[in-house]
């Protein structure tokens, strides 16, 4: 057991047997009254956030423990998504929903996958901050486009996936995408 004085972004805690992930806290002491805590949790089963006020800093929480291990996409099925563990070669396969933005994951990307430890079930699998990918279709640019342009354009990525670019990407460049916002990022030369 832990106190509510322990929460930090990215622990894990057991509330209604249910696994949440700390999004976000900040710790408040009024000029008047006891201090409390402040939280953003998401449910890693539905993937809700949710807010909650701990009153107390000694208020008792369920820490869970949990591992990120390294997996490589190997295909996708009618059962989940088919990940091999990078050092042991041993298969999983998960649910599509667990990874956000699944659509910018290319074949032998290489995933961080969060377990329950005690429970051996995988709760979220991240991709890397930054993929790089190769724009397969756009519109062509205009002459007269530049990088200080702001204007964006839809360009499908060799994944299958659409994402806004400058209006100076062209078919075949390779460009880098953020994973957690779908946004260009820049162009590799």
């Amino acid at each position: 057991m832990a106190t509510a004085s322990d929460i930090k972004i990215g622990m894990c805690i057991d509330m209604e047997n249910k696994t949440f992930l700390v999004v976000d806290f900040q710790h408040v002491k009024p000029g008047k009254g006891p201090a409390f805590i402040r939280t953003k949790l998401k449910n890693l089963e539905n993937g809700r956030v949710l807010d909650k006020t701990y009153s107390s800093v000694s208020e008792r929480i369920e820490p869970v423990r949990v591992e990120r291990r390294p997996y490589q996409y190997t295909y996708e099925d009618d059962l989940g998504i088919h990940l091999m563990h990078t050092e042991t070669f041993e298969e999983i396969t998960i649910p599509r929903d667990l990874i956000e933005n699944v659509d910018l994951m290319a074949d032998g990307q290489i995933l961080e996958v969060m377990f329950h430890t005690e429970k051996e079930v995988a709760l979220t699998a991240e991709l890397p901050p930054i993929v790089d990918m190769e724009v397969t279709y756009t519109e062509p640019g205009v002459k007269g486009d530049t990088a200080s342009t702001n204007s964006l354009k839809p360009a499908t990525v060799n994944t299958g996936a659409t994402v806004r670019v400058p209006l100076f990407i062209n078919t075949g460049d390779k460009i880098r995408v953020d994973t957690r916002t779908r946004e260009y990022y820049e162009r590799i030369k």
